[in-house]
């Protein structure tokens, strides 16, 4: 075993990643399994079947037998609970959790707002993509006596509000309080509770808002002016979040980190003119 296998210490954890048919959740749970994670991809299945998501995973990771994969209504407690204990059953006790379920909706003006898909965005983007599986998972921890790590996923939005998107920045900035939050609470239980802040990732949920097209590159208004204020000038690639994934999830490497948010891009943070 080489000195950084052994520091990261993930071969043969247990992880399941919600939202795991997406862009930035399938390429954290790619980097997993490639550390050597049993992981199980949890989705709802309305857009793309989970079974197609998990078997698109085993082919481009070639660890078949480390990817398995569950429907599940993370907003609904029942429902992850009966998602936790099958994926138990099949690869075993989790002991990482990934929040990756969310996504930005429609653009409105304040006046415009329909309060209805507001309280959808807020259901799907916070309690589905953080509060319930957090609380079933630290509760299904501390009764099995499992040093649990959770990684949530927060935004630029949740420092900064971006026009239009008035429900999604509320839930994304409630990620920052949740995480800091529950880690504090939980930390006595050896849970680690952290997120990660993607920047701009070019993904299935947010591509009509950023690119026109993409060969030969043409960015929407929205799109250019976010890249003007992005340090690094471009957009970030999935792979990208792989080194903060690994870190947070291994509690060797990050044993003492917990309650933080690792911001991953490219310098937009940093940027006031």
């Amino acid at each position: 075993m080489t000195y950084l296998e052994d520091f990261f210490a993930l071969k043969d954890k247990v992880a399941v990643v919600t939202g795991g048919g997406g862009t930035l959740p399938g390429a954290m749970a790619y980097a997993l399994i490639k550390a050597g994670v049993r992981v199980s991809l949890w989705g709802r299945g309305s857009n793309t079947p989970i079974s197609e998501s998990v078997r698109n995973m085993k082919e481009k990771t070639g660890c078949p037998e480390s990817v398995t994969g569950e429907t599940v209504d993370t907003g609904n407690e029942e429902d992850v609970l009966r998602g936790l204990k099958h994926t138990e059953k099949e690869i075993g006790k989790p002991e990482i959790l990934i929040n990756g379920v969310g996504g930005v909706g429609k653009l409105s003006a304040f006046g415009d707002l329909n309060i209805r898909e507001f309280n959808d965005s807020l259901r799907n983007n916070l309690m589905a993509g953080c509060v319930v599986p957090s609380k079933v998972f630290s509760t299904y921890w501390i009764a099995n006596q499992i040093k649990g790590a959770i990684i949530n996923i927060a935004s630029m939005t949740s420092f900064l509000p971006l026009p239009g998107t008035w429900p999604y920045n509320v839930a994304k900035a409630g990620i920052i309080n949740m995480t800091k939050s529950a880690a504090n609470e939980l930390a006595q239980h050896n849970i680690r509770v952290n997120a990660i802040a993607p920047g701009f990732f070019i993904g299935k949920q947010n591509k009509h808002l950023l690119i026109k097209q993409e060969d030969p590159p043409e960015y929407t208004p929205r799109g250019t002016a976010i890249l003007g204020h992005i340090p690094a000038k471009k957009f970030g690639s999935p792979e990208e979040l792989s080194g903060a994934t690994l870190l947070l999830a291994s509690n060797k490497a990050s044993g003492y980190i917990t309650g933080i948010c690792i911001p991953v891009d490219g310098g937009y943070l940093t940027a006031s003119i």
